[in-house]
């Protein structure tokens, strides 16, 4: 596994694929597995509860108590995204906060077994800055934020950024 962090590459063949990964609305993590042709690794940089986000996440998300967390993607071929997630603590499903306090599986994979839906969120710059000072290398232009909306409310907010590792430069 390396953990090699290189931007989104800014060239007109991979623009589509970038197109393709900004909008879907499916498992990012298993995206990212297929593309990789490799395994796939959590590395957990961060995760605190915590009373204190940004007012972007407290608007999208509502509660008092969130979980944040910092993660990374990576493979043989590097960084393939890096993530950064606030749970409602109030709304998680039984058994998931904790497995996510395991910190041995992308968000992804947890969530494969619950009825979830993906929705698009506006993106926040403080969200944005508490990322890069995690990871470093901000790249606006290749990244998202959604929320993840369960039958009892919206419970994630996510920013991401997809990087260089998911393809062959």
């Amino acid at each position: 596994m390396s953990m090699e962090r290189r931007t989104f590459p800014d060239r007109a063949e991979y623009r589509l694929l970038l197109k393709v990964l900004l909008t879907q609305d499916g498992s990012t993590t298993r995206i990212c597995e297929v593309l990789s042709g490799t395994p796939v690794n959590v590395i957990v940089h961060r995760q605190v509860r915590t009373n204190e986000v940004p007012g972007a996440v407290r608007r999208q998300l509502g509660g008092e108590r969130w979980l944040e967390r910092v993660t990374s993607l990576c493979s043989d071929a590097g960084v393939l995204m890096d993530n950064l997630s606030y749970t409602r603590l109030d709304t998680v499903p039984d058994g998931f906060l904790g497995e996510l306090d395991q910190g041995v599986a992308p968000i992804g994979h947890l969530l494969k077994r619950l009825y979830v839906r993906r929705v698009p969120a506006q993106a926040d710059a403080d969200v944005e800055a508490r990322l890069w000072d995690v990871v470093g290398l901000p790249d606006a232009t290749a990244s998202r934020a959604y929320r993840i909306l369960a039958p009892q409310g919206p419970f994630i907010y996510i920013f991401e950024t997809f990087r260089g590792g998911l393809v062959r430069a």
